[in-house]
C-alpha cells in the first residue's frame, strides 16, 4: 500500500467503494500504525460532471469506469479492511485532487 494507490473498502455506510489513500508511503508501509487517511469515491455509473467537491478518476487510473472522489471528508480506515487493489492515481489527478482538497477544506497556502 502506498500513497495514492486506489483500494477497495468496505465503507460501513456507503458498503464497498474504491478509496484513494492519502497518508503518506512512511505511514502506509509503517507495521506499528493501524490506520491510514483515504477518500471515498463513488464507483457508480454517473453520468454528471464532477460536484464542486469532488474530482474524477478515469480508466487510466484504474477504474473500470467514470469515477467521483470526494474531497471534502478524509476518512481514518483500518489498513486490514482494505481489500483488493484497483489501481493508482495518475500524477495529473494527484495535483487536481490535492487542489480540490485544499479548496473545499479552504486551507491556507499562503500569507
Amino acid at each position: 500500500m502506498n500513497q495514492w494507490d486506489i483500494f477497495v473498502f468496505p465503507f460501513d455506510r456507503e458498503r464497498r467503494h474504491p478509496a484513494v489513500i492519502l497518508s503518506n508511503d512512511e505511514t502506509c508501509q509503517n507495521p506499528d500504525i493501524e490506520e491510514v487517511n483515504a477518500l471515498l469515491c463513488t464507483s457508480a455509473r454517473v453520468n454528471r460532471g464532477p460536484k464542486p467537491t469532488e474530482e474524477v478518476l478515469e480508466e487510466t487510473d484504474g477504474m473500470d469506469w467514470k469515477t467521483m472522489v470526494r474531497c471534502d471528508k478524509i476518512y481514518l480506515l483500518p489498513k486490514d479492511r482494505f481489500q483488493e487493489k484497483k489501481g493508482s492515481v495518475s500524477h495529473e489527478r494527484r495535483v487536481l485532487i490535492a487542489r480540490k482538497i485544499v479548496e473545499v477544506l479552504r486551507l491556507p497556502l499562503h500569507r
